[in-house]
């Protein structure tokens, strides 16, 4: 077994080769690479994009042949994709477009989703190349635009004519708790997040189905930070998804050849703190990206202090991204953190209370072990995190079935957990009870 020194120390005494990461040897169920139960920085390397061939570029071959929309279009990479876009087109997860009944499917122990996520949508795609991420620009080759998955789904494109139409008819009635306009790295992105999010306020009321703005920091400003809030958006968020600086230009700036920076999204993070207010705005986070456990809940913390939320999500290589070749989070490590954000964002725990061991791993959560049990078996911080429903504070509205995990092993559950999975989550944290012990795949025949 290869010996790792402390990750917060610098020059040669952090020296890890990936050889080293690599070895064959047997591994623990929940282990990752090199039998650790996290994801390490060095194994963590997004692969360089390589070249687009320039007839790929930009939408070339969408927008060359021009086919026409006709109604609901679902992705389909054996067939061109019609020439769609933003405003008068938006896609939808799938969890989405089944709860809007506008294709048919089921989801795994769940009635599909509570929030409406729209996801704008060009030809050119986004302009960005996040290594993470199943929309970046360096699958113009191998994709088309509308083709492409997210989160590890498919998102159907739907007329926002006809999104609104239906929700409208819905009323009160609606399964909908949430509608978020999800925009991307997009020359006329602005423009049409203000556009979708006007059609939308004529016909649906607010108060009915609150709206979230997930944003590009990128190429907004402030004002137009202002004028999202002023036409009726709720809640507005900032999808930092690294944890440091570091890991945020190594997978979505200059390392992968993309436009973003850390300090432009801290820019509109803190418009969005002036402007929205407490409780009303926050940052997505991705944990298993490389940063310690230390690492991701100081940031937790930080948006805790500034007024905010965190809304986390488990990395899960997304096929055809830069990182798709890489290690799943561990569930030991997803746990143990998905447990200490609940504390600190909910439970009043503060960072500082917790106690960490020379690898950033959480091993004290702060409070009484009794406190913790109850809270481990109440299950609500092993939901899907994200904006909040009409449940209760603490229960996201967006819950991204599997959005982060195959249903055989699940990260963030989006449905309450039953007895059987609070079993599991304690066998991944370590934690389990006298004469609770979990059965290996016994969860799936609930």
């Amino acid at each position: 077994m290869c010996e790792y020194p402390n990750p917060l120390a610098t020059g040669a005494q952090a020296e890890w080769t990936l050889t080293c990461l690599k070895k064959e040897i047997a591994l623990p169920s929940r282990a990752g690479v090199g039998g650790l139960d996290f994801n390490a920085y060095e194994v963590m390397e997004p692969r360089r994009p390589g070249a687009t061939p320039a007839a790929a570029r930009n939408g070339a071959r969408v927008k060359h042949n021009n086919v026409p929309p006709e109604g609901v279009y679902l992705p389909n990479n054996n067939r061109l994709a019609p020439h769609m876009r933003s405003p008068d087109y938006v896609q939808m997860s799938t969890a989405a477009a089944i709860t809007l009944g506008v294709m048919p499917g089921k989801m795994h122990r769940c009635s599909c989703t509570r929030c409406l996520n729209l996801l704008l949508t060009y030809p050119e795609g986004c302009r960005a190349n996040c290594a993470y991420c199943g929309l970046a620009r360096h699958r113009e080759a191998d994709r088309d635009y509308a083709d492409r998955n997210f989160i590890r789904v498919d998102w159907p494109a739907v007329p926002m004519d006809e999104v609104v139409e239906i929700v409208a008819g819905q009323g009160e009635a609606t399964p909908f708790h949430r509608m978020c306009i999800s925009m991307i790295t997009h020359p006329r992105s602005d423009e049409d997040t203000v556009t979708v999010l006007r059609k939308w306020t004529r016909r649906v009321d607010p108060a009915t189905v609150p709206v979230s703005i997930l944003s590009n920091p990128t190429t907004m400003s402030r004002a137009d930070v202002q004028q999202l809030r002023d036409l009726g958006a709720d809640i507005f968020t900032v999808a930092l998804d690294a944890a440091t600086p570091g890991l945020f230009d190594r997978t979505r700036g200059k390392g992968v050849a993309s436009p973003h920076s850390w300090a432009k999204y801290w820019e509109i993070l803190e418009d969005a703190r002036d402007i929205f207010g407490r409780e009303k705005f926050g940052a997505h986070i991705i944990v298993g990206m490389g940063e310690t456990e230390h690492d991701v809940l100081t940031l937790v913390q930080q948006l805790v202090d500034m007024g905010g939320h965190s809304h986390m999500f488990c990395f899960f290589p997304e096929r055809g991204s830069l990182m798709d070749h890489l290690p799943a989070t561990p569930r030991d490590q997803w746990r143990r953190v998905q447990l200490a954000r609940y504390l600190i964002d909910y439970r009043d725990v503060r960072v500082a209370h917790m106690r960490f061991d020379d690898m950033g791993r959480v091993a004290d959560f702060g409070i009484p072990k009794v406190e913790l049990d109850k809270i481990i078996d109440e299950g609500v911080a092993f939901r899907t995190s994200g904006c909040p429903g009409k449940v209760r504070e603490d229960i996201s509205a967006c819950d991204r079935p599997y959005g982060d995990s195959p249903p055989s092993n699940i990260a963030s559950y989006p449905f309450q957990p039953a007895a059987v999975d609070i079993r599991k989550i304690r066998h991944q944290l370590g934690l389990e009870e006298p004469g609770e012990a979990y059965v290996e795949g016994e969860e799936l025949e609930v």
